[in-house]
């Protein structure tokens, strides 16, 4: 993979020279968020340019990159079970804090 807006370590997908995953960037795309929201509003350590070039090389490599993120929302349902299973008392104070977040929104 050579690119210059992104660099896989660590098991993951990156913005190159950032903390910021490929995964986020790609997420709040997909999700209709615009270039210029990804960089400005969510991602500001991340430039316009960079945000760009992650989602232009995110679809010239669709195929990758999705089957990259459905392993890693398996991964994280599979911690989520596990921390359920093994301590559910926690996976409920858990439940119900978010439940008190979505009620307190406007």
């Amino acid at each position: 993979m050579q690119s210059d807006y992104v660099e896989q370590r660590d098991g993951g997908y990156w913005i190159a020279g950032t903390r910021v995953s490929l995964d986020s960037v790609v997420r709040a795309f997909l999700a209709g968020a615009s270039p210029e929201s990804i960089a400005i509003e969510q991602f500001p350590t991340v430039t316009l340019e960079q945000t760009y070039g992650a989602i232009a090389y995110y679809l010239a490599h669709r195929a990758e990159i999705d089957a990259h993120l459905r392993r890693a929302d398996a991964e994280f349902e599979a911690l989520r079970q596990s921390t359920r299973v093994g301590d559910p008392d926690f996976a409920c104070r858990l439940g119900a804090l978010r439940q008190e977040m979505l009620a307190a929104r406007p």
